[in-house]
């Protein structure tokens, strides 16, 4: 008897176990994209309000990558831009939030607080989940140079430019977000993006870098960079 009731038990927890494991996966591949995805909408929505609630700039001819418009001082925790990235799908947009904290990448992608701001001096840095909430890095590998990154604030559309096929390095390697990175293609200052995911898909034991530079800036007010066209 004691033998059955063991066997049982043991059978009865294998369940419960098993049962656990498959909420779980259903969690972390489906459930984290539902609450991502939502969240992200949001913050979109919240970005779409907040600038058509903004005096509409005036009229101006498109702008030179060498002097774009200096952009308002971003707050933590709150989304500023929009990036949208072709490469990664016709569809792909994400919000652009400023801080890199675990509540931050679960509602979009998260700005470098201590990288420059979006198309001025210096390097902007980004980061985003390879896997889960969204999954928005996902293709991250797929990037090539000369594949067009483009972001959107509330007056100005910033259309970077990929320089190489991303780089695995290792996550002490903070060097990689630094104003000219020792192991990017650049070698002297300018006005640059990076990316930055986590490898393999489903670990983060290494880093996905891809470096960009500033290519071209555009008014709001006069339509869609060429890169989004069609």
């Amino acid at each position: 008897m004691s033998v059955r009731i063991l066997v049982r038990s043991f059978s009865e927890l294998c369940i419960t176990v098993g049962t656990l494991i498959v909420l779980f996966v259903v969690y972390v591949l489906y459930w984290t994209g539902v609450k991502a995805d939502s969240a992200a909408s949001d913050q979109m929505s919240g970005l779409q309000q907040q600038w058509a609630q903004s005096l509409p700039p005036r009229p101006a001819a498109p702008q030179k990558a060498a002097r774009p418009p200096a952009p308002a001082a971003y707050t933590e925790g709150r989304s500023f831009a929009v990036m949208y990235v072709p490469r990664l799908g016709r569809d792909w947009h994400k919000p652009v939030l400023e801080g890199t904290a675990v509540k931050d990448l679960q509602k979009g992608l998260g700005h470098y607080a201590n990288t420059a701001r979006l198309g001025q001096q210096g390097n902007f840095s980004v980061a985003g989940h390879r896997r889960t909430y969204g999954d928005p890095f996902k293709d991250f590998p797929e990037l090539r140079p000369g594949d067009a990154v483009v972001l959107r604030d509330d007056t100005t559309w910033y259309t970077y430019r990929i320089d190489n096929v991303p780089y695995r390095t290792v996550p002490s390697d903070v060097g990689v977000i630094d104003p000219v990175p020792a192991k990017s293609p650049f070698r002297s200052p300018g006005r640059y993006l990076t990316l930055t995911t986590c490898d393999p898909e489903w670990g983060s034991s290494h880093r996905l870098i891809a470096w960009a530079h500033l290519d071209a800036t555009l008014p709001v007010t006069q339509g869609k960079p060429t890169a989004l066209a069609g």
